[in-house]
């Protein structure tokens, strides 16, 4: 098994997801495509914990670009050695992942905690209230209660849609992190798995390398020729002398 091509289908598919979530983030600070609830602060506080844009969307990105690129990384790793490099870029991958993890997780939560408060909006009685906070999420069963939001117009379908939005998709970046933490333990004990192309290139730096172990190698090979000789001088010069 490739565990780096693993890694980078799913640092692309991280990429998309946190696009997604900043966009689907961004959406809520204007009900029905209008700032002003924004501006008069009429909006869920939950939804200025940029949840998606921050938990599910930047978080996201530094792990997605480390996996990315684990299989542009050098197969040679430390001094030659096609296993040692990219086994440590796997088990460094799992650190990134953790990072993910913790962005995604917060990404669940906060947009479950929004869920399950509802929209700020305008009720019966004039008031800008939580208006099914008490319900405790209750109010998702049931839509005919939908309507005693009077405004923003279809706030509570604007809110339980972008926010099952980010639950969603926070909840796929989280099992996508955990899985990769899987992948990267593994890739690290197992080993990494490189094309023939990769190897070649490996072999070809090795030797680059080590120069000078070349050049010992090819003193070693002209000793044979050289000791005969050194041997028949010193014989001449013990002969002349007697």
């Amino acid at each position: 098994m490739c565990y780096g091509k693993c890694a980078r289908c799913i640092g692309h598919s991280l990429v998309w997801l946190a696009i997604v979530c900043i966009v689907a983030n961004i959406l809520l600070y204007f009900p029905n495509g209008e700032t002003k609830y924004a501006s008069e602060d009429h909006l869920s506080h939950f939804v200025w914990f940029f949840s998606g844009i921050i938990g599910g969307g930047l978080l996201m990105l530094l792990p997605a670009f480390v996996f990315m690129g684990l299989e542009q990384d050098d197969c040679c790793g430390c001094g030659g050695h096609e296993n040692c490099g990219k086994r440590c870029a796997m088990f460094s991958s799992v650190l990134a992942a953790l990072i993910g993890i913790a962005g995604s997780g917060y990404c669940v939560i906060v947009a479950a905690l929004g869920l399950a408060e509802g929209p700020r909006c305008l009720d019966a009685s004039g008031q800008w209230n939580y208006t099914f906070a008490n319900t405790e999420g209750g109010y998702l069963l049931d839509s005919s209660t939908w309507s005693q939001c009077i405004e923003p117009k279809h706030a509570v379908e604007w809110n339980v849609s972008l926010f099952s939005i980010l639950l969603a998709l926070g909840g796929i970046e989280f099992i996508l992190c955990l899985f990769q933490i899987i992948n990267g333990v593994l890739g690290g004990i197992c080993g990494y798995c490189c094309s023939r192309q990769q190897v070649r290139t490996c072999v070809k730096m090795h030797h680059s390398f080590h120069p000078r172990e070349k050049s010992q190698h090819q003193t070693l090979l002209q000793l044979p020729v050289f000791i005969p000789f050194l041997w028949h001088s010193i014989y001449s010069i013990q002969f002349c002398t007697q």
